[in-house]
């Protein structure tokens, strides 16, 4: 008897039906991550998937609820690039990426206790985005036309070359309106001048000493002492612009991991800075990995059908590389209409074990069972004898 076909399908056709085709892997070298389900080894680094074609821009989202298994993924897949030479800045708000640290012989950082950095690039229309972003998000308010026109004459008004303490140089220029009886757009821009120098932000962004220098492949910047204050998002936003110079030193390939990312999120006036640095991924080689513990705060983010929401979420889905974790359906259901998920890919989000994950690389999908190895434990589980082998957070 001869079998008779009457259906084909290409691997396009698979595509569109949202089937895990790539189960059987990515096709990269490296060390793996897990195991995919139908397959061997899972490698996935978001710039071999770019050099291979597999997604269009290195940015990465880990999500998915507690202890689920996304910190586990996120160290795992720094060790593998600490290993091949690449440079590495940490966000950590909840001082989580200790062990990691200890791990590589660095020692954490956090700014304030054991120093203060600069945040602004070397080029100079970058620098004065970032300082509108600074006060706008400093002050809860969108710059008015008469405040952006006052950053601009005083930032023409900086001594070149530019001093190393750009906050404390502007502040001086702009104090004497402090004095002023009436409310001016120079005397809104010192008040909140004011909060980095003398205020709630001092010590971060401007001291008396020399800024720190970070060396080395491994940089985390601790920002709990802020991580429970309304100034968090300030604070994380000029640590992102001053990490971005950091990986950017040595004009190499480098991750910069946003913990909480959500809190970043909800900051409209951070988020409208960040969408501009997510632009410029690919030509500064850097790779954001933004990582979320509950899909409602981002869901919360803005009014339904504001532009505040639409440009989270529009950013949230410019990420080409997405590892999703079990979510409850409520949030599996908010996370499906934000990143544009096929209703199977959401099905399958309530239903995954812990350390299972939904992986989207570009066009492709695979489940995937993080493994850690022997190396692994020594910094994603530091209370090995109370936990089973697959850690969680």
């Amino acid at each position: 008897m001869s079998r008779s076909w009457t259906h084909w399908a290409t691997s396009r056709d698979l595509v569109a039906l949202a089937l895990p085709a790539h189960d059987a892997g990515t096709g990269l070298l490296g060390r793996n991550l897990g195991e995919a389900q139908r397959g061997g080894p899972f490698v996935l680094d978001p710039f071999d998937a770019y050099a291979s074609g597999l997604v269009s821009n290195p940015n990465v989202i880990v999500a998915g609820s507690i202890g689920a298994g996304k910190s586990t993924v996120v160290k795992m897949t720094l060790d593998r690039a600490l290993e091949r030479g690449r440079r590495v800045v940490v966000i950590d708000p909840k001082g989580e990426y200790a062990a990691l640290a200890q791990a590589h012989g660095v020692h954490v950082v956090a700014l304030g206790r054991d120093g203060w950095c600069s945040p602004f690039p070397s080029n100079d229309r970058e620098s004065r985005d970032l300082l509108r972003a600074l006060v706008a998000s400093a002050q809860g308010a969108t710059l008015k036309s008469d405040q952006h026109y006052v950053i601009d004459e005083v930032w023409q008004q900086l001594d070149s070359p530019r001093p190393r303490r750009v906050l404390r140089a502007l502040f001086e220029l702009l104090h004497v309106h402090l004095a002023s009886p009436t409310s001016t757009p120079e005397r809104s821009v010192a008040l909140t001048l004011y909060r980095f120098i003398h205020g709630d932000l001092a010590g971060l962004f401007d001291g008396d000493d020399e800024p720190m220098v970070f060396a080395g492949q491994l940089v985390v910047l601790d920002l709990s002492a802020q991580w429970s204050s309304n100034s968090f998002s300030v604070a994380a936003l000029s640590a992102i612009a001053a990490a971005q110079q950091i990986v950017a030193l040595e004009n190499g390939l480098g991750y910069l991991v946003l913990d909480e990312a959500w809190s970043l999120l909800a900051d409209p006036h951070a988020l409208r800075w960040l969408q501009g640095s997510w632009k410029l991924a690919r030509a500064k080689g850097l790779s954001h990995v933004l990582v979320l513990h509950r899909w409602s705060d981002v869901a919360a983010v803005g009014d339904v059908g504001s532009a505040h929401r639409e440009r989270a979420q529009g950013l949230l889905r410019e990420c080409e590389t997405a590892w999703l974790f079990r979510q409850p359906p409520d949030e599996a259901r908010e996370m499906a209409v934000a990143l544009g998920l096929h209703c199977r890919e959401e099905r399958y989000l309530s239903a995954l074990p812990k350390g299972a994950a939904l992986v989207r690389y570009g066009a492709h999908r695979s489940i995937v069972r993080v493994r850690p190895d022997e190396r692994d434990i020594a910094f994603i589980d530091t209370d090995r004898a109370m936990r089973a082998p697959i850690a969680d957070e």
